[in-house]
């Protein structure tokens, strides 16, 4: 009996003290509540407007692989543009690389600066990113030093990533063309040290390497 009174009056004292803080923070608990709504409303917002912005570069992806089919490459290309510059990490990058593959930008600074817009403006999954720096580079070889070239490939020559072979057969591939056989030579060579190499890598590498002979 005595149990059940002290029991009882704990309720009470428990229910009075839960009473009290209501009554003395009811402003900061409607403030609390309020912002956790506006809170749910901008998320669902956000992820509503994020899901529209998807479909409507997947269709206008579509609609610029169609444009290129009946040869309009001017629409296209307003198309794929306006992908890139909408900053979606699968879209942007898709629509670059349909711009590389036909060839829709000749000018090398515009393209450039179309590498460095994605490159700065989207979060990519590593060997995306190193993708898109090999990508620069071979653009790049046809225009720069070697200095240039160099710093341009560091970020895949200093670390482990699927791109480092190419890397190393672009720059053999360039000293050659600069008839420089001597440093082409080394990157052949570092390519062949790589395990588990790409096969049209491997023999690439051997090709160029036999061609050579003991003259370098």
């Amino acid at each position: 009996m005595t149990n059940n009174l002290i029991e009882a009056q704990y309720d009470i004292t428990k229910k009075s003290k839960l009473k009290k803080f209501y009554e003395s923070n009811k402003i900061l608990i409607y403030l609390f509540i309020f912002i956790l709504i506006i809170l749910f409303g901008y998320f669902s917002y956000y992820l509503d407007s994020k899901e529209k912005k998807e479909i409507l570069l997947s269709e206008n992806y579509v609609e610029a692989k169609i444009y290129l089919e009946n040869e309009n490459k001017v629409e296209a290309l307003n198309l794929l543009k306006n992908a890139i510059f909408a900053n979606d990490a699968t879209y942007s990058t898709l629509s670059f690389f349909m711009i590389l593959d036909q060839n829709l930008i000749k000018d090398y600074d515009e393209v450039t600066s179309l590498f460095d817009h994605l490159l700065a403006n989207n979060k990519f999954d590593r060997e995306i990113k190193n993708l898109l720096v090999y990508k620069k580079a071979l653009l790049s070889s046809n225009y720069v030093n070697e200095s240039e070239l160099l710093t341009e490939l560091k970020p895949l020559l200093n670390k482990e990533t699927l791109w480092r072979p190419h890397a190393l057969l672009l720059l053999g591939d360039y000293f050659v063309s600069k008839e420089e056989y001597v440093k082409a030579k080394e990157f052949y060579i570092e390519i062949l040290s790589i395990n588990n190499l790409q096969r049209d890598l491997y023999d690439h590498a051997k090709s160029q390497l036999a061609f050579f002979g003991n003259d370098y």
